[in-house]
């Protein structure tokens, strides 16, 4: 037998004037983007913003629907997009925030499995490593790179 550890390395900030210019403005985009949330259920507003490897920032929001689960999380709402509009460039960071009233949540919101596997797919696509913000109103974390937040990728095919 051998024993073996993961490791997760991550940055935390206190305030989105922490972050530097590229970020804040992913992080800004995100915040915007909980603004098209259709949140009637949960009323938990998430906003996602993809920056593509063109510079192209791509917004997506968490849609509801009566008929659970048949909604979307913000991330692949925004992954999606970016993926079906612009199908050769890569995706190299994305980030995450979530509102409830209008209130930025203090903690960061963090990824669904589901959305941590398609930004690995995303990431493996790239061939690129996909930076991750989660953006909180307390707290900022920055991860650099997918794997940090979803440790064994499921890459098997």
């Amino acid at each position: 037998m051998t024993s073996k550890e993961i490791r997760i390395v991550y940055n935390e900030y206190e305030s989105l004037d922490q972050l530097d210019p590229r970020d804040r403005e992913l992080a800004q985009a995100a915040i915007e983007a909980t603004k098209s949330s259709y949140a009637p259920y949960s009323h938990f507003n998430v906003g996602a913003a993809v920056r593509l490897d063109n510079g192209e920032i791509i917004k997506g929001s968490n849609q509801e629907n009566a008929a659970y689960p048949s909604g979307i999380c913000a991330e692949r709402t925004a992954m999606f997009y970016a993926s079906a509009n612009y199908p050769e460039n890569a995706m190299t960071a994305i980030a995450i925030t979530a509102s409830q009233n209008g209130i930025l949540c203090e903690t960061p919101a963090t990824p669904c499995g589901a959305c941590r596997q398609v930004m690995a797919e995303y990431q493996s696509k790239g061939k690129h490593p996909m930076e991750i913000l989660l953006i909180g109103g307390k707290k900022i974390w920055k991860f650099g790179k997918v794997d940090d937040m979803l440790p064994l990728i499921f890459d098997s095919i």
